[in-house]
């Protein structure tokens, strides 16, 4: 229950929701990494379908706002930066998960993602979400992709190429969420029919369905991030957080293999 709690809130903000659920059983020494690997592959997508379904209902005006303006030109860019991020996921992601799943090159993704979101902060503020074509929509959708490794997060590649583009950063904001959200779903309902044709390994089942409900209920309660989120606007907290984590956790983990 206590990383479906930690999941609403780092889904939401650009830290690394998968980067967390890694480094907070790490850090404090409970065996989770010990488990079976597919007892904890099957725990984790409960807890992402749990906040994916929150997104959905709590973000359903916004969603049914974007389906009614949905259009050819919609439907490309969706495409677009849908596809690096599948074709990769396909091809690579347990290798992906198997070299850069563990705490220490989590820290250190957090802390290369930290310096990239610093940076793109810099960039001038020159262009809105109407202006967004197919070549922003592939350079986001190629960003998203980096987001397999845990520890850079999607949220935080998304708004990092966004402002890398010189696009306004509230609007920024809406196209990394706009983009992401399909993602979110998309891996979730994947994951969950993989899921169920494996079946659920045993003794687990109660263990899935606690993490689900608490991360869809830390979702719902931490939606009120996104409005903060737009309202600060900079991410250079967010970078300066992930540093902070990023650095410690490897000054930690480093300490405790000596």
């Amino acid at each position: 229950m206590a990383l479906g709690a930690i999941q609403g809130p780092t889904e939401l903000l650009p830290v690394s929701s998968s980067g967390h659920l890694i480094l907070v059983p790490a850090l404090l020494g409970w065996r989770y990494r010990e488990l079976d690997p597919e007892l904890r592959k099957s725990f984790e997508v409960a807890l992402h379908a749990g906040g994916a379904l929150a997104l959905l209902i709590g973000l359903r005006r916004e969603v049914r706002e974007y389906l009614r303006a949905f259009g050819p030109a919609n439907a490309v860019s969706l495409a677009l930066s849908f596809a690096p991020a599948a074709v990769i996921a396909m091809l690579f992601e347990r290798s992906i998960e198997r070299r850069l799943g563990d705490p220490v090159p989590v820290a250190a993704a957090l802390l290369a993602g930290s310096g990239a979101m610093a940076l793109a902060d810099c960039a001038p503020e020159e262009r809105g979400r109407d202006q967004a074509g197919a070549l922003d929509a592939l350079a986001i959708g190629f960003a998203q992709a980096f987001a397999l490794a845990p520890g850079v997060s999607r949220n935080g590649a998304t708004l990092t190429a966004a402002r890398l583009l010189r696009f306004r950063r509230a609007d920024s904001n809406v196209i990394s969420r706009q983009i992401a959200l399909p993602v979110i779903l998309g891996a979730a309902a994947l994951k969950g029919a993989r899921l169920s044709r494996r079946g659920v390994p045993p003794g687990i089942a109660r263990g899935m369905i606690a993490g689900a409900a608490t991360a869809f209920g830390s979702t719902l309660l931490s939606l009120r991030l996104i409005t903060m989120l737009e309202r600060s606007r900079s991410l250079r907290p967010y970078a300066a957080y992930r540093a902070v984590v990023g650095a410690g956790a490897l000054v930690a983990l480093t300490r405790r293999s000596a």
